[in-house]
């Protein structure tokens, strides 16, 4: 299953290469390999996504930032929970 979403992620990575928008992990440009391979080597850290947009609004930029999660704080973000964290 975890080699699926990687696969997955590559292809994403490399599509958006292919458009030209820039690829960067904790402020340094980075490859899609660079990324996939930091994902699969790192299982206790997440990785927030920044989309950096043009005038246009089109991506030009999209910035990984690692997230050390916490095991008992640590939520996912779905609608179920957002419904619940706001009551």
């Amino acid at each position: 299953m975890k080699n699926e979403i990687y696969k997955f992620l590559y292809n994403e990575l490399t599509d958006y290469e292919k458009e030209g928008v820039s690829l960067s992990m904790e402020g340094s440009p980075a490859s899609p390999t660079q990324i996939v391979e930091a994902h699969m080597m790192r299982e206790d850290v997440s990785y927030m996504r920044d989309y950096v947009l043009d005038e246009d609004g089109d991506i030009k930029e999209v910035c990984f930032h690692h997230v050390k999660l916490q095991e008992k704080t640590a939520a996912v973000d779905t609608p179920q929970n957002n419904n619940k964290m706001s009551k």
